[in-house]
């Protein structure tokens, strides 16, 4: 559902798009002289479009990873439920995680103690989905923290928004069949003829839990000390900045090595451009076609946004550009008419570089997000600078499972 604020962007863009091509119609005519009205009515209009634009892929990202924030896990019903649905003993244990990270062991109540201890060995109810660890470890932190910081996590990879997202109870490896049967097909068979055999091949794919950190967030007394901060948004924020960046390279470009298998590098399917650090319209023609009309349905393109900056100056053969806004009522913008999702993580235009990705980014790639995560609390640490740290850990992983669903335009190296 569009809400009224996209509306009014994509009003507005639109609009300004309008005056763009109006200036541009005006200034191919033969015999037109362009005013310097014209010029700086232009430059505003561009930039109208480009700060517009950012504010409508910010927008429809946090739309996207919304839906997938709340979908539950396949084959689970609910799996991320409310704290509302939960008893009233998560909104107490919420309250004294709150105190441990303001206060410390030393400043919470018997009662607050015996809780977070109960949520460590007994209590399902009082966990946040992830293995309980001793007091030594950190703390299990809450349903409202883990909310939060699994949002902010999300909103940095453009791909974590269009995969296929597994949210498990533990971090245990997960490997399940994968298989390609496309190149085999029935056949007639004929009277009284033997049917010829072709058993299914079976592939497997496995997923892991790298355990990834925020490093040390430091807090001064004094603002622990503040009850108007709120500290529990405060720290779940810069936990999933600094994850969220960290995995989200790791989605887009990783070795696969003691760290997620990227898009980007298990993509085999690969066109060549000839250009090193341009794009053409036929790269985009033949990247469309590289994969299987199956996939089509759901394909898009995920790049990086100087990406996204070349292909807005590309036309096609009729002088019409690739690159269209989106307009009110849903419609995305597009890239030669497909949609695309702006992931920075992935390498900007470059010789040699993987520039481009095209496909049903849900089919080909999984991420596993272990529920949960836990923090620790450093109080004697940092005690001569009179601060606390703060440390955060959430485990991730991811890998492709279906390559033929995506294709990557593949830069020419240069001399």
């Amino acid at each position: 559902m569009t809400s009224a604020r996209m509306r009014n962007l994509l009003e507005s863009r639109a609009q300004a798009w309008s005056q763009v091509q109006d200036i541009q119609a005006r200034r191919e005519r033969d015999g037109y002289e362009s005013t310097q009205e014209d010029g700086e009515t232009y430059t505003r209009a561009l930039n109208d479009v480009d700060r517009l634009s950012n504010e409508i892929e910010q927008e429809e990202r946090a739309q996207r990873l919304d839906s997938v924030m709340n979908a539950p896990a396949p084959g689970q019903g609910d799996t991320n439920p409310r704290p509302e649905d939960r008893s009233g003993n998560a909104e107490k244990y919420e309250r004294a995680f709150s105190h441990y990270l303001r206060r410390g062991m030393a400043g919470m109540t018997p009662d607050q103690l015996t809780l977070m201890e109960r949520s460590l060995v007994e209590d399902p109810e009082l966990r946040a989905g992830a293995a309980g660890v001793d007091a030594a470890g950190g703390y299990t932190v809450p349903d409202g923290f883990v909310a939060k910081m699994t949002e902010s996590l999300k909103a940095y990879g453009g791909i974590l928004g269009l995969a296929e997202v597994l949210n498990t109870s533990s971090g245990n490896d997960l490997r399940w069949p994968s298989n390609d049967d496309s190149a085999n097909v029935g056949a007639i068979v004929g009277e009284n003829t033997q049917v010829t055999e072709q058993d299914f091949t079976f592939g497997n794919v496995a997923l892991g839990a790298y355990m990834y950190t925020s490093k040390v967030v430091r807090l001064s007394f004094q603002l622990l000390q503040d009850s108007a901060f709120d500290l529990n948004a405060f720290v779940a924020r810069k936990f999933g900045e600094r994850i969220g960046r960290a995995a989200s390279a790791h989605f887009a470009s990783g070795t696969g090595t003691g760290q997620p298998k990227g898009l980007n590098t298990a993509t085999n399917v690969l066109v060549t451009g000839a250009a090193t650090t341009a794009i053409t319209y036929d790269n985009l023609v033949d990247l469309e076609h590289k994969i299987d009309p199956a996939y089509r349905g759901r394909a898009q393109y995920v790049v990086h946004d100087d990406v996204v900056r070349a292909v807005r100056k590309l036309k096609d053969g009729q002088n019409r550009p690739l690159w269209v806004p989106a307009m009110a009522g849903g419609v995305p913008s597009t890239i030669n008419g497909q949609p695309y999702t702006v992931d920075n993580s992935l390498p900007a235009l470059a010789a040699g570089s993987k520039s481009a990705i095209y496909g049903d980014i849900a089919t080909a790639y999984v991420v596993r997000v272990v529920r949960g995560g836990q923090t620790l609390r450093l109080t004697e640490r940092y005690a001569d600078y009179l601060q606390v740290g703060f440390l955060g850990f959430q485990r991730i992983d991811g890998t492709i499972q279906d390559n033929a669903a995506v294709a990557v335009l593949h830069q020419a190296a240069g001399a």
